[in-house]
């Protein structure tokens, strides 16, 4: 209650709000380190909502494959277990919208704190949420509720960038679009007129991006998420054309990876389904990761087993970002605007950007 009425009174809200979930950020061990262990070991209750745990710094099963170290182990499963106790659900991951999708609907207001599912649940949900930091929404998740400030407000959620979109856009376009459009609207809210309808994966892709490269937390689509009625026009416009995409891709060049990485935020089960589809027949001649949500992975063990008999592996609870098993390698190539992002400064290793057929053909050798 302190750390909720403390953020209360520093952004000006009038009262507590109930929530319909949380999901917590700060589970990495690589992030929050034995301060944040020890902070979370020494909370005791039970969480009043649904809440379920962002991606950890390991598979929590195969962590030997990837390298991870016996100590790191043993304390990233004591961060998972001091969680448990608390009553969180452990699935790891940064989509929680894919695997427990009553966590939130249209109209809910929330508490969770994973840039990319906060940007989701705003925009292609229509829920309502702040993008909360680990202390906060752990605060949240047993109370049960959040401060009526940000987001929940209906006056915070107008648009306040047009973005006219004047080329066709597929699957990672959109994280190179939100690469873009991040830099330029920081913590706005950008209303995009594209060409073309993008599928929910393509949307988690846009949003996940401009989380990264900005702050954004809620998007707009002309004609497929609505501003508010009574939202207006807004002042500044831009204008994206195809040399802008293809400059994202021309700059960041994948080539020297040795790691690939697919799956930042989570694989969804199409997504699985496309990449089982591209490696069939081939096998792999660099690392490759393919990283989804465990319960995803469980429901589709027929992917897992076609995608890994390539060489690839599936690896649940954890992604290229978060994991302290990326930093062995000099440079990894991945298909997200997020990772692209996220890879230098918290990986300290170099990134590269390709659609994940180029991805997909640079970890297997094949044109």
């Amino acid at each position: 209650m302190e750390i909720l009425a403390a953020l209360g009174d520093i952004f000006g809200a009038e009262r507590l709000i109930p929530i319909k979930s949380v999901q917590i950020a700060g589970v990495s061990f690589k992030n929050i380190g034995e301060a944040g262990l020890e902070w979370i070991s020494e909370m005791e209750g039970n969480v009043a909502v649904k809440s379920v745990l962002n991606p950890a710094g390991m598979d929590l099963l195969r962590w030997r494959e990837m390298g991870i170290s016996e100590e790191f182990a043993s304390r990233q499963l004591a961060v998972v277990e001091a969680y448990r106790k608390l009553g969180i659900s452990t699935d790891c991951t940064c989509t929680p919208y894919q695997i427990h999708p009553d966590m939130a609907r249209r109209g809910d207001h929330l508490a969770w704190s994973e840039s990319s599912a906060v940007a989701y649940a705003n925009s292609v949900i229509g829920a309502r949420t702040n993008r909360e930091g680990g202390p906060s929404a752990l605060a949240a998740a047993l109370v049960g509720k959040t401060p009526y400030y940000g987001y929940h407000l209906d006056e915070n959620r107008a648009p306040t960038l047009g973005v006219r979109v004047e080329c066709d856009l597929a699957g990672s376009d959109y994280g190179a679009l939100g690469h873009i459009v991040g830099k330029v609207v920081g913590g706005g809210v950008p209303l995009f007129r594209l060409p073309g309808r993008p599928t929910q994966e393509e949307l988690k892709a846009l949003g996940a991006a401009m989380a990264a490269s900005g702050s954004v937390a809620l998007f707009y689509v002309e004609g497929l998420i609505s501003p508010p009625a009574d939202s207006g026009e807004n002042e500044e416009r831009m204008t994206i054309e195809m040399d802008e995409i293809r400059d994202v891709y021309r700059m960041h060049s994948g080539e020297g990876s040795e790691l690939v990485a697919l799956g930042c935020p989570h694989c969804s089960v199409p997504e699985l389904e496309a990449i089982a589809g591209q490696l069939r027949g081939r096998e792999v001649e660099k690392e490759l990761w393919i990283c989804t949500a465990r319960a995803i992975a469980k429901s589709r063990p027929d992917l897992v087993e076609s995608i890994e008999r390539s060489g690839a592996k599936v690896i649940c609870d954890t992604c290229m970002v978060v994991s302290p098993a990326s930093e062995r390698y000099r440079k990894i190539m991945v298909n997200s605007g997020k990772a692209l992002n996220y890879i230098p400064g918290l990986c300290g290793v170099m990134a590269g950007f390709g659609s994940t057929e180029e991805c997909l053909r640079a970890a297997t050798g094949r044109d």
